[in-house]
């Protein structure tokens, strides 16, 4: 039986450590922090410090008409950013409209624009709200947005599943892609809350990193000193084909997505399951839609936010499948950008396979490892070969998204403008 190849022919980003793709690999590589101290939530604190989290390394308002940009949240600006960066990369494919989606995962959607006219209400009453309220605040605005922009008639999908929803979003688009209801989806993740709620419902959870006296450090995945994960904000967008609709057109292919796993805990709402069933499930479906057996992984990007807990968990869970595999911790650099983060994991899993290059993992020394980790992390950029990555996205819920990104071996040739 044929199966449809899933390509990615496009790649756009605004993130932490860059405002597109090739500065955010570029400072990656580096081992360069995205982490800022002092950041102002930008509306009534409640009383809350300023905070050490990843903003973007740009405002996307910037990148927008000033009227346009006033109409939309700031996870909406993000999407719209990244998505007109992949769209060009990929060459602003010709694509029939009724055999293009959007597919935008977020986790938490339009909070700056609810919290900012819940006050305006509070203050001065329903007069002063906009009659934006509304389109800008719902989560799934960023995909309807992506949709008109580029006239993607067959369907605007909006995943919101916690942590995994960008990942999700791109298992998503390839599913449309395989089952033949589109030639090419739009797919990624947009956050932006780097709120006073946000912040103070994570404090309370005990669930924010508290190594704050030096921002840079702030994040530890796998460290024996982790004490939670950094707030940060951004959107990742991936432009996904079949392969032959791009090899038709003559379309750069950064890698193939060849595989994507979901799965359920069915556990607890916040804490994964102790086994590491439902972790374990999610990456053995991406292996076997990939047709891959483990030990065909170069590396594992591991989900892992820096949590005491999570982490362990999530090594347990690799370590039961793949043994002591190779792991990179990207949010070390990036933050956890919630809805964002498994978008912006995939689309440097892409790169990873196509430049051949695991990314390092910042603030872990081989000393500082949690002994109970036994996995290989890869502390400092390390250059090799990379025939398949798999990357994991582990959601509150329960939600568990693996993705499985490998080499392209056919494809037009130019040069990349994210070469490292």
């Amino acid at each position: 039986m044929h199966r449809t190849e899933v390509v990615v022919t496009g790649l756009g980003a605004i993130a932490p450590l860059g405002a597109d793709v090739a500065s955010t690999w570029n400072a990656l590589l580096a081992g360069e922090s995205g982490i800022r101290g002092n950041v102002p939530h930008g509306h009534e604190t409640g009383g809350l410090p300023r905070t050490v989290a990843g903003t973007m390394a740009s405002d996307p308002a910037d990148s927008l008409p000033p009227v346009r940009a006033r109409r939309l949240d700031r996870s909406q600006q993000a999407a719209l950013v990244a998505a007109a960066e992949a769209w060009a990369d990929a060459g602003a494919p010709a694509v029939d409209p009724d055999r293009l989606a959007s597919a935008i995962g977020t986790g938490i959607g339009g909070v700056q624009t609810l919290l900012k006219q819940d006050d305006a209400l509070e203050a001065a009453g329903t007069r002063r709200v906009s009659p934006r309220t509304v389109p800008m605040l719902m989560p799934n605005a960023a995909a309807a947005l992506i949709s008109i922009e580029y006239g993607a008639r067959a369907g605007a999908h909006t995943p919101v599943s916690a942590c995994s929803s960008g990942a999700e979003a791109i298992a998503l688009g390839a599913r449309l892609i395989r089952a033949g209801e589109a030639d090419v989806v739009i797919a990624g993740g947009t956050e932006a809350a780097i709120t006073p709620i946000t912040v103070a419902g994570f404090t309370q959870a005990q669930a924010l990193s508290r190594h704050t006296a030096e921002p840079a450090s702030a994040s530890r995945p796998f460290a024996a000193d982790r004490s939670g994960f950094v707030l940060s904000e951004g959107a990742a967008v991936l432009v996904l084909e079949s392969a032959e609709h791009a090899g038709a057109r003559g379309a750069h292919v950064h890698a193939v997505l060849a595989g994507a796993g979901i799965a359920a805990d069915a556990h607890h709402i916040t804490a994964p399951v102790p086994d590491g069933s439902g972790q374990i499930a999610a990456m053995r479906k991406a292996l076997a839609q990939a047709g891959l057996a483990p030990e065909q992984i170069s590396h594992v990007n591991a989900h892992a936010t820096g949590t005491p807990a999570g982490d362990t968990a999530e090594a347990y869970a690799i370590g039961q499948l793949f043994g002591r595999a190779t792991v990179t911790a990207l949010k070390a650099a990036l933050g956890h950008l919630f809805g964002a983060a498994g978008a912006i994991e995939a689309l440097i899993a892409a790169l990873s396979v196509e430049h051949g290059v695991i990314p390092p993992t910042r603030n872990l020394t081989t000393a500082g490892v949690d002994p109970d980790i036994g996995l290989d992390v890869v502390t400092e950029r390390r250059d090799a070969f990379q025939e398949a990555v798999l990357s994991n996205s582990f959601g509150f819920g329960g939600q568990n998204v693996s993705l499985v990104v490998t080499r392209a071996r056919h494809h037009a040739s130019r040069t990349a403008s994210t070469a490292p």
